[in-house]
């Protein structure tokens, strides 16, 4: 045997050796057994191998989001027909969503359509009965047609469900005022100035109704 063939059968049995020691050592993964990240965040790659750092994917909005979005650039644009399309588009998609119909309600309100403001926020209040600012904004809508008997009830109905929130007041006495039902009016103008000092217009019918009734 050469001087070159005994290096040969060296260095194979270093090699055998070195194997073995590895397959029967602690340090070799065992199958069943997870593989555990060693970086931060769980990820795999991204400091050896950059190229396989996994990227977070981008949420699209929905149909509805992309709508609601044009609707709302509509409306600080003050056009209201073009809101009206959008909200109108998201509502055919899903009839109970509550940001599209309360935009509806608003738009109807600003445009003088009463009769869809009343829809929009009876469909509110179908969703929930408890929604204090779909009762006041219906009895608005409801008072813009004459329906006053009904308005007064959601009035009401609203200032029960927020005793403290001086605009419930405030606009049920412009609704009594109205109907000429001015000492229930000089009543809520008192309470809503009450709760609310900054509402100066509540103070000024306050001293126009209370010198009316001297």
């Amino acid at each position: 045997m050469t001087t070159f063939q005994l290096l040969l059968l060296i260095i194979a049995a270093g090699v055998f050796y070195l194997f073995f020691k590895q397959l029967f050592s602690e340090n070799f993964p065992k199958r069943g057994v997870d593989f555990e990240a060693k970086v931060s965040d769980e990820k795999i790659g991204g400091i050896n191998r950059p190229d396989k750092t996994f990227s977070t994917p981008t949420v699209e909005p929905t149909r509805i989001e992309q709508l609601l979005k044009m609707a709302d650039e509509a409306i600080e644009k003050e056009d209201f027909d073009e809101a009206k399309k959008a909200l109108g588009a998201a509502l055919i998609i899903k009839s109970d969503q509550v940001d599209a119909l309360e935009k509806m309600g608003f738009v109807a309100l600003k445009t003088e359509a009463y009769a869809e403001a009343k829809e929009s926020y009876e469909k509110l209040l179908e969703i929930d009965a408890d929604d204090d600012m779909a009762h006041v904004l219906l009895a608005n809508s409801l008072h813009k047609l004459g329906e006053e008997s009904k308005a007064k009830i959601h009035h009401e109905k609203a200032i029960s469900l927020d005793p403290e929130y001086a605009p419930h007041h405030f606009n049920y006495a412009n609704t009594l005022y109205d109907l000429g039902h001015t000492k229930e009016a000089l009543d809520e103008y008192t309470k809503a100035y009450k709760l609310d000092s900054s509402l100066t217009v509540a103070k000024e019918m306050m001293e126009k109704l209370g010198s009316n009734n001297e």
